[in-house]
């Protein structure tokens, strides 16, 4: 049957991220999700180097500042462990250590048991910068909050309808790695 050019096309029964579609149950990937999820953590991280450079930090002090206070809690930690926390190599944590110590926000602490250690610990002007900083990173995570929920919650949902499939048709083997 011919269509004149005034009569609208009929809208497709599935919209992309509305609906699930066949795709995203078979392959068992929401791209949506995966994309809203990345574009929330852009947000966050965008947020987080902003409020650092207002505060006069690097993003990379303040989060060196958030390993120390988070990972260690009143303990000192080396610079090896700080460098592994913030996934740059030893040197690079020694550079930014030395750069925070400057600038009063570390303080540097020998190691009783292994002298060729150096531990580092906040400065009651390193804690005042990193509370600072964590409240209204805090308040940024609540405002996103109901966004990450439904995001997670859509992973959530799709793994359970994925664990469903594959439970249901054994022969099938989906590599999702």
């Amino acid at each position: 049957m011919l269509r004149s050019k005034r009569q609208k096309q009929p809208k497709p029964s599935v919209r992309a991220g509305k609906k699930r579609t066949k795709d995203r149950a078979f392959y068992g990937v929401d791209y949506e999700a995966l994309a809203r999820f990345r574009y929330q953590l852009r947000r966050f991280l965008s947020f987080s180097e902003a409020a650092a450079n207002k505060a006069g930090l690097t993003p990379q002090q303040h989060q060196a500042l958030l390993a120390i206070k988070g990972f260690s809690g009143a303990e000192p930690i080396s610079v090896g462990e700080l460098a592994q926390f913030l996934l740059i190599r030893h040197h690079t944590g020694v550079e930014l250590m030395d750069r925070m110590t400057r600038l009063g926000l570390l303080k540097r602490i020998a190691d009783e048991d292994d002298s060729r250690r150096v531990l580092v610990k906040l400065t009651r002007r390193g804690e005042q910068k990193l509370r600072t900083l964590s409240k209204i990173h805090l308040e940024e995570l609540q405002s996103a909050s109901p966004a990450l929920t439904r995001i997670l919650s859509s992973f959530r949902r799709l793994q359970a309808h994925l664990g469903f499939f594959i439970a249901s048709a054994p022969f099938i083997w989906l590599d999702l790695a």
